[in-house]
């Protein structure tokens, strides 16, 4: 699974835009192939009707599109939480720090308890391979 954290909800006409801190960064599969994923908002109850939303990533790319036509309660805010399940995988190995963006931390979850694997990149971790 992967989590992300709301960064901004941008109401259209049309459309519904919900930025999280994440994208093809961490996920390029739905860029380079379609890949398509649930999406659901966890840690704070359902109390109002739900609208389809296009969750897209940090990169302002065009291809930055986590999943389309997603239903995510209509007062999604940022902040929230959502949850892409059967995500994370892949995920891992196609990670990149594009934008100069830090790759994930993963976690290993199992009978209640949380176990670090790979920690999250930090500045410092992109700036030592800067030979300048």
């Amino acid at each position: 699974m992967t989590v992300y954290r709301v960064a901004a909800v941008k109401r259209g006409l049309h459309r519904t835009f919900v930025a999280v801190d994440g994208g093809m960064s961490d996920n390029p599969r739905p860029a380079l192939y379609g890949a398509r994923y649930p999406v659901r908002r966890f840690g704070r109850a359902v109390r109002v009707p739900v609208e389809p939303v296009t969750v897209v990533g940090r990169h302002c790319e065009s291809s930055d599109v986590l999943a389309e036509g997603v239903p995510l309660p209509v007062d999604v805010a940022a902040g929230d939480l959502l949850a892409v399940p059967c995500s994370g995988a892949y995920h891992t190995s196609l990670a990149s720090t594009y934008n100069q963006t830090g790759r994930p931390p993963v976690v290993a979850v199992a009978s209640g308890a949380a176990v670090p694997m790979l920690r999250r990149e930090t500045v410092d971790d992109l700036l030592l391979r800067d030979a300048g």
